[in-house]
């Protein structure tokens, strides 16, 4: 398996920056997957200089962003014909206030990732998280320091779903339903919330209470409102289900849940696909 990798400048300037922090945390799971790294040129420099991954044969440098290193992964996550130039997914530690952050380039890293079912990990409590997943489905133990990952009877799950991925949403909650209902609360916006409440009477929980708790729909503000829950540390996980083939009226408000997102980076997950997403739900079951 092959990622591209890139971190905002904010992610490795310092000892206990994002970049590191996930790092020191998963450099034995990335060994041990043998995960290939395609990094971007700062990022790169910014491992080696920490003196991390030393001897990793696993990661290969790219040129640095304005040189087209972040242009290149995309394209890797489209796909190429040589073989060693095609990546399974990105791991782009964003800082929402950095510029760079909603150039061209990095856009459509998400978005092509989106496209293609790949994983998209903007947080590292995503990227710690995901290789806690594949270690799980290769056979490995669990690692202890992902447990927090797990402990979903004490976290609260975000569902949401643009328009033309409702039903995806419907059937991957109906499939993983035991497992979601192990979360101590589970939230989403106005037409999601509600179709999802509805299947869930429909398979017997109980009709006085809600599956879902309901906010306004995403053009009236939901995104916002779930956005805050994120800031406030109240909500730990995020699937969100995106369609990148329409113009959204309401953009800036998804963008507003999606800095939040990597604001809280160490603590909220994010999947932005149904193929992520059931593919957690099924380490979930095996851990």
């Amino acid at each position: 398996m092959r990622l591209g990798l890139a971190a905002n400048r904010l992610h490795h300037q310092a000892e206990d920056a994002a970049l590191f922090s996930w790092l020191r945390a998963c450099e034995s799971g990335i060994r041990e997957l043998e995960l290939g790294l395609h990094a971007v040129g700062r990022t790169y420099d910014a491992i080696r200089a920490a003196h991390m991954l030393s001897g990793y044969a696993g990661i290969r440098r790219y040129p640095y962003g304005r040189e087209g290193g972040l242009m290149k992964l995309v394209a890797e996550v489209v796909g190429l014909e040589e073989e060693d130039r095609r990546l399974d997914g990105a791991i782009y530690f964003i800082d929402p206030v950095d510029p760079s952050s909603i150039f061209p380039e990095a856009l459509a890293l998400k978005r092509q990732c989106v496209i293609h079912g790949k994983p998209f990990l903007s947080t590292v409590a995503s990227a710690r998280d995901w290789i806690e997943a594949e270690r799980l489905h290769r056979g490995f133990a669990p690692d202890p320091q992902a447990r927090r990952f797990y402990a979903l009877e004490s976290q609260t799950l975000a569902l949401i779903a643009h328009d033309a991925l409702k039903p995806a949403m419907l059937e991957f909650a109906e499939r993983n339903f035991t497992l979601l209902s192990r979360f101590a609360r589970r939230v989403g916006t106005g037409t999601t919330g509600q179709k999802l409440n509805e299947m869930a009477w429909s398979k017997g929980w109980p009709a006085d209470r809600p599956w879902v708790d309901r906010y306004q729909s995403g053009p009236l503000g939901g995104d916002a409102q779930i956005a805050d829950l994120v800031l406030e540390r109240r909500c730990q996980r995020v699937i969100f289900f995106e369609d990148p083939h329409v113009a959204r009226q309401h953009e800036a408000d998804i963008q507003l849940l999606e800095r939040a997102v990597t604001t809280a980076t160490h603590d909220t997950v994010c999947m932005t696909t149904p193929q992520v997403a059931q593919r957690w739900c099924d380490a979930a079951v095996k851990r």
